[in-house]
């Protein structure tokens, strides 16, 4: 696959070398915002915002973490985390990640890719062999979920994992898929049953794609293959994996699969907005909703490595500051510098999007974990060229500016809303206060 190049994370903010490299080894620390070129009056602009959103009833609470040159400018709780139990919204509170964590796998992936183990276009069946065949959906049945299939023209590689083009779907967002799933046990999320993750994903490999390799952006369970991909290279169970090569590097003490018990207390409720401006509880919706818990309850050895993690804002800003800072934090180096780099390059060119793609996407593209913003992508916010984030299903946000030397995380846990606006209105408030 043709790599197709824009601004990388190792690229430093214009005219401002030393300044953006002084950093690099050193620890978040908090900071007044002109130190980091922000403005302080203009941040308030945040809690104003924030604050409003939960006095209307369609935000529970928040947690948000702004930093600039390794400096946290911002970092405020507000509301609730449990409205019926008037428990406070707090900074250390435990928020559901759902795609969040797919950037941890993905750097997970790429701190093997550096240690020799394969190349990013290696098929995926030279390491879990039930990929080697391929076959892609022609015909869907939803009678009898009966299908037709057709040899896709190349194997699934890795990098096809990492940008969401190897054509495997997710069930929720493709009836067909749903129905294939369902049949074959794959889970959508985390799992009571006492499975794991070779099992579903070796299963996954006998079932049908929604397009040929590298051809069009499909996001599914690519990460979650990722996982087990993870597992079979490194020898370990995932969450090992990520605990021992980088989240104990990096001093993250907080994020998990399966929230031990002592800290149950810190995971904050689920709510959702199906009525503008009301919120309800999803544990008291029944059917899927009720299964609010999963971090706390089951077997806890299934690790969904798409979605299954929980965490606090503070953990993922300095996962994100890592990548800000070449690979390395704190004196600890995860990725090197060309890494990162290669992490943050459009690898999709202009491949279709798809109907769910452009929703997610819009005009930019995708890297290896995470979106990328291209010069059309970037003309619709403030956000630099190269800016890279993604989302989580229960309203969480990340995004990193190398450009501007900036990281954000808004974390909230709503599902459904109806306040689709809420990312973007964070994007502008954070950079409307950047002053420098």
């Amino acid at each position: 696959m043709t790599v197709f190049l824009l601004e990388s994370c190792t690229q430093a903010r214009s005219g401002d070398v030393n300044n953006a490299t002084a950093h690099y080894s050193s620890a978040l620390e908090p900071a007044k915002p002109e130190e980091a070129g922000m403005s302080s009056t203009r941040l308030q602009r945040i809690d104003t915002f924030f604050q409003k959103a939960i006095d209307q009833g369609w935000l529970p609470g928040a947690v948000n973490i702004i930093a600039r040159h390794g400096k946290i400018v911002y970092y405020k709780n507000m509301g609730w985390s449990d409205i019926e139990g008037q428990k406070r919204q707090k900074k250390d509170d435990l928020f559901r990640l759902a795609s969040m964590t797919k950037a941890f796998i993905s750097v997970g992936v790429m701190i093997l890719y550096e240690e020799g183990h394969f190349l990013l276009d290696d098929p995926i069946s030279d390491f879990i062999p039930e990929y080697k065949t391929p076959r892609v959906l022609v015909s869907f049945n939803p009678v009898d979920t009966s299908y037709t299939t057709q040899p896709a023209k190349r194997e699934i590689t890795i990098r096809d994992l990492l940008t969401h083009t190897s054509g495997i779907a997710y069930g929720f967002y493709d009836k067909r898929f749903k129905a294939i799933y369902d049949k074959a046990g794959i889970p959508v999320r985390g799992v009571e049953a006492p499975i794991t993750i070779e099992k579903t994903m070796k299963a996954m490999g006998g079932l049908p794609l929604k397009h040929h390799p590298g051809e069009e952006f499909t996001y599914g369970f690519n990460t979650d293959l990722l996982g087990y991909f993870i597992e079979t290279v490194s020898g370990m169970n995932l969450a090992e994996f990520l605990d021992n090569r980088l989240f104990k590097p990096l001093g993250i003490k907080d994020t998990y699969f399966y929230i031990p018990d002592h800290k149950a207390d810190r995971l904050v409720k689920v709510y959702g907005e199906w009525e503008k401006g009301k919120l309800e509880a999803l544990a008291n919706k029944g059917g899927q909703f009720s299964k609010t818990d999963y971090p706390l309850v089951g077997a806890r050895t299934y690790f969904a490595g798409g979605g299954g993690m929980s965490g606090t804002a503070m953990d993922y800003a300095i996962f994100l500051q890592m990548l800000l800072n070449k690979g390395t934090y704190n004196g600890h180096r995860i990725l090197s510098p060309k890494t990162v780099a290669l992490m943050c390059k459009n690898q999709i060119g202009n491949v279709p999007l798809g109907t769910l793609g452009e929703r997610v996407i819009g005009k930019n593209r995708f890297g290896l974990g995470f979106s990328v913003a291209t010069e059309s992508g970037s003309t619709e916010k403030p956000g630099s060229v190269g800016r890279l984030g993604w989302g989580g299903t229960y309203n969480t946000l990340y995004w990193f500016d190398p450009k501007e030397d900036l990281l954000a995380i808004s974390m909230t846990q709503v599902y459904p809303t109806q306040h689709g606006e809420l990312h973007d209105k964070f994007e502008v408030l954070t950079y409307q206060a950047l002053v420098e």
